[in-house]
């Protein structure tokens, strides 16, 4: 009987052992796909360290293969099976059901991956793969955990949450090893945290991992308040550990290109910056509607408009004027206007949970200006535009599912390398604070 199995296998680890030796226990005769690293990047797999010669080499290495092939395109597995005669086609759990389509040509086997094996075996490697504890198992911290499966040498098998029952059910959900309600015990078991809590309990989780010398990814706003912000920056350089804000967009290869160039001088000075995110919100029970844990549209969203304005016209504005609108029943604002005032240039921010518009971005220039369609924070196309409209240029790029794999490898990369995080900047982050917090201190929502 012949099994097939595929995968990347980049440092290659016992996780990848386990799962080739059980898939030559369902057959008399294994083959192994490699995929080849034209096809990693056409499906999104990001910071493959090895070459297809060496991650070739390490699975003949293992002794397990019959035969090795390289994958290469989109339908090669059908391809395979028939060309090889295959019986069974094997693959780990994280796929579960994305293989379906090919119980039409053979039996489809989907194994549980081995837990426990990268945080105890593999830190120590050449390479090292970098265990990541889950702080919180909300909306955003499925998305992350799903988005990690292209990310090669990241590692998510641990969660922390508060309530017992729905972080085991999260742990199980993700073939996570461990999960506990035991802050302190969970910072022992990983290298580094991921904060998906809401945004009030940042600052506590984020210092507490700071202080035990684990590097945090955290999602925006890191802090509510300027000065927590900046102490958890200094805090992070004086214990020799990366501290991230999880904005997506800033990390995407199409907004960096899209800032690159506008600020190149293409279209002239920039003057104006107007930017828009809203999502309808319409469950008052959920945490964007809750005072107590940070909700309201500002809050919530304000951080993209204001990174993609801060890029483009710096952090040293004049003033900032907010025109919100509030829900009455709960005091959050569900719509806010904000106006940003430089020197020779004004930005518009706005944001809204409850009301929707447009959500695009325009950069406008003395020569022209660039347009960004919604979602622009999911950039995937901008258009440079001009008076003369046959000089206009429109530029594509990829952008995979949520976007949340970029801003993984850079904090990855940083801690692998010790290199600087430059897409979100320290000085931009607390930047963003601070007008969460003039927010904050002009509207005493408590009072609405």
């Amino acid at each position: 009987m012949k099994v097939i199995t595929y995968g990347t296998f980049d440092l290659f680890h016992e996780g990848h052992y386990n799962i080739l030796k059980r898939a030559r226990q369902l057959g008399d005769y294994l083959i192994v796909g490699v995929t080849s690293e034209h096809y990693d990047k056409s499906r999104g797999k990001l910071n493959v360290t090895q070459s297809l010669v060496e991650r070739i080499e390490n699975v003949k290495n293992s002794g397990l293969a019959d035969e090795i092939i390289v994958e290469e395109y989109d339908g090669q597995k059908i391809e395979d099976i028939q060309k090889y005669g295959v019986d069974k086609f094997v693959i780990g759990s994280d796929w579960t059901g994305k293989f379906d389509y090919l119980k039409e040509y053979c039996e489809v086997v989907y194994l549980e991956r081995t837990k426990g094996v990268s945080s105890t075996q593999l830190r120590n490697r050449e390479y090292g793969i970098l265990n990541i504890g889950c702080v919180g198992s909300g909306r955003i911290a499925v998305r992350m955990i799903r988005e990690s499966k292209y990310v090669s040498g990241v590692n998510f098998d641990a969660v922390f949450g508060r309530n017992d029952e729905h972080i085991r059910e999260f742990a199980d959900e993700n073939d996570m090893e461990y999960y506990t309600t035991d802050y302190d015990d969970f910072l022992d078991k990983v290298d580094a945290v991921y904060i998906a809590t809401p945004h009030s309990t940042h600052y506590e989780f984020a210092k507490k991992a700071i202080m035990a010398k684990k590097h945090v990814l955290c999602e925006k706003p890191i802090t509510l308040t300027e000065n927590q912000t900046r102490e958890l920056f200094d805090l992070a350089r004086e214990n020799d550990v990366v501290i991230y804000e999880a904005i997506k967009t800033a990390f995407a290869h199409a907004f960096k290109r899209l800032i690159s160039y506008a600020k190149s001088g293409v279209i002239g000075n920039i003057r104006d910056v107007d930017a828009t995110f809203t999502k309808m919100v319409t469950d008052k029970s959920l945490r964007e509607y809750d005072l107590s844990v940070g909700g309201g549209s500002v809050n919530e969203l304000i951080t993209y408009p204001l990174i993609a304005i801060f890029k483009l016209l710096g952090i040293d504005y004049n003033s900032i004027d907010f025109y919100p609108y509030f829900d009455q029943e709960t005091g959050v604002d569900v719509y806010t206007k904000a106006f940003i005032q430089y020197d020779d240039a004004i930005a518009c921010a706005n944001v809204g949970i409850g009301v929707k518009k447009e959500g695009e971005l325009v950069i406008a220039g003395t020569k022209g200006y660039i347009y960004v369609p919604s979602p622009w924070w999911k950039t995937t196309y901008f258009e440079i535009r001009f008076e003369n409209t046959n000089k206009n240029e429109k530029y594509f790029f990829r952008f995979d599912e949520d976007g949340l794999r970029y801003e993984l490898v850079d904090f990855y990369l940083s801690i692998i390398n010790g290199t600087q995080n430059t897409n979100v900047k320290d000085c931009e982050s607390i930047a963003i604070s601070r007008v969460i917090e003039d927010f904050s201190n002009m509207y005493h929502q408590k009072d609405i």
